[in-house]
């Protein structure tokens, strides 16, 4: 049984280590809510399992399934030992956004590490204000579900609302963010700039917060960062690039790229930065993904035309990428 922390991870010399660092798993949750997924959701379970086997070669896929899926999830992963199934009801599939962010601690002397979750408030990407769906109440409980699986003890930080694809850290004191998530009025409206700042430091043992205006155009969780701009390593970022001006992006990507060139990390380096290229043709809803499909009760409607942000997905594909000195 997990318990619940009242402390920090700062005081409590605990670190969010950048995704570069060696991981002991990875948590996904099989594809279900129609309003994501279109009413047939096999494709994206496709590429869910793609992405799962590949994950599972070198470490452990935890996959959430909630009852409706849970014979086709267990079905689907049959035979692999390195991805396990576990039962859990969830409103979506965004376990990066909904799980729990995992803080490290070393023991210098044994060389041991410890490691535990945070359970941030969670609304939807904006609650009343613009969140996507009405009732996140399974969402929330998805990070100190996994908590009480692995065994974690768990900071309570449940005052501030954060997903995990709105920050990116490097492991080594940095982290970037947008303006136009963080500082939404859907998020923490009673914070202003500096006390989000102190959040962030104290629970994710961070000593320099780099802002960049805006994220990718159109996305509905209100610019995350994760598919804009995001660490390799420490001193190195991916920034989601347009060479088209008459793109809404380019000047989104254009800012990101002055403030990084002039940025350095928590440890005074400058940014080597690799601009990669965003799809010329943005994947939009079409009249056929629409076609006999009724949203729930304070959901978010989709409309025909509409660009998707996921359709950037591409981001983390690095062919063509383009360095800059």
């Amino acid at each position: 049984m997990c318990k619940v922390l009242r402390s920090t991870p700062t005081e409590d010399g605990y670190r969010m280590p950048g995704e570069s660092e060696p991981h002991a798993g990875c948590l996904m949750i099989w594809p279900e809510r129609p309003g994501s997924w279109k009413k047939d959701p096999s494709a994206a379970r496709k590429a869910f399992k793609e992405v799962a086997m590949a994950i599972a070669e070198s470490e452990t896929v935890y996959m959430l399934a909630g009852a409706a899926v849970l014979e086709d999830a267990v079905r689907t992963f049959e035979g692999c030992s390195n991805i396990k199934t576990i039962p859990f009801e969830t409103d979506d599939a965004w376990a990066r956004d909904t799980g729990a962010t995992f803080v490290i601690k070393h023991d210098p002397a044994g060389g041991s590490k410890s490691r535990r979750g945070i359970n941030w408030q969670f609304n939807a990407w904006g609650g009343s204000y613009d969140g996507l769906y009405a009732d996140w109440d399974r969402d929330q409980k998805v990070a100190a579900g996994i908590c009480e699986t692995l065994g974690d003890d768990m900071y309570d930080a449940m005052h501030f609302v954060l997903e995990g694809g709105s920050i990116h850290v490097d492991g080594e004191g940095t982290l970037i963010t947008t303006e136009e998530c963080l500082l939404s009025p859907g998020r923490n409206p009673y914070m202003d700039r500096d006390e989000i700042e102190d959040n962030l430091m104290k629970y994710l043992g961070v000593r320099k917060i780099i802002w960049l205006p805006e994220g990718i155009y159109n996305d509905e969780t209100n610019g995350h960062v994760d598919n804009f701009c995001c660490f390799t390593k420490p001193g190195e970022v991916l920034l989601a690039w347009t060479d088209d001006k008459n793109d809404p992006q380019y000047e989104r990507s254009l800012k990101a790229l002055n403030i990084l060139e002039h940025e350095t990390d928590a440890s005074g380096r400058n940014f080597k930065i690799t601009l990669l290229p965003i799809p010329k043709t943005p994947v939009c809803i079409t009249g056929k993904d629409l076609e006999g499909y009724e949203f729930e009760e304070g959901e978010d409607t989709r409309e025909i035309g509409e660009r998707l942000a996921a359709s950037y997905v591409n981001f983390y594909i690095s062919n063509g990428a383009v360095v800059v000195p």
